[in-house]
């Protein structure tokens, strides 16, 4: 980021994502890949792998939470207030396997002082609707982006 005062909501939140992604280990190591941001939204895809898959030799059901998980992430931290998940809940729907591309797409549906509450669809590669998250934020104190003087 650089010096110049951010100036509209859509940058406002590129630049938070930017911010979160350099340091989120977890979603970089996985192969995830951010695809679309803006304000209370987030949209990631990743690439399901032969040792995501589980016994049954489907995509074990933790990476596909983790995937919606980051997606809830990145959606509500995109107005430079330092937010966490507070409770979610996922259904899954349909069986994900290796080579599928998963993508997660987060949309904010209420936001109201401290508390915010997101959907989050999971999707294949065909449009298949493969989960349904719903993540519950909770904002705390400080900022992704440093606070001008």
């Amino acid at each position: 980021m650089t010096d110049r005062i951010v100036q509209t909501a859509q940058e406002l939140a590129n630049a938070c994502a930017d911010t979160m992604w350099r340091e989120d280990n977890a979603t970089r190591h996985l192969g995830m890949v951010m695809e679309r941001v803006a304000p209370g939204l987030a949209v990631i895809s990743m690439v399901i792998k032969p040792e995501m898959t589980n016994g049954h030799g489907t995509c074990h059901g933790g990476y596909i939470f983790m995937l919606a998980d980051s997606a809830f992430a990145f959606a509500c931290n995109t107005y430079n207030e330092r937010t966490v998940g507070q409770h979610c809940s996922v259904t899954y729907i349909a069986p994900a396997f290796v080579g599928d591309r998963l993508t997660a797409s987060a949309r904010e549906v209420s936001r109201r002082g401290r508390g915010g509450i997101y959907d989050i669809n999971v999707t294949n590669q065909n449009g298949d609707h493969i989960a349904e998250f719903r993540g519950h934020s909770r904002t705390v104190k400080g900022t992704l982006l440093p606070e001008k003087a």
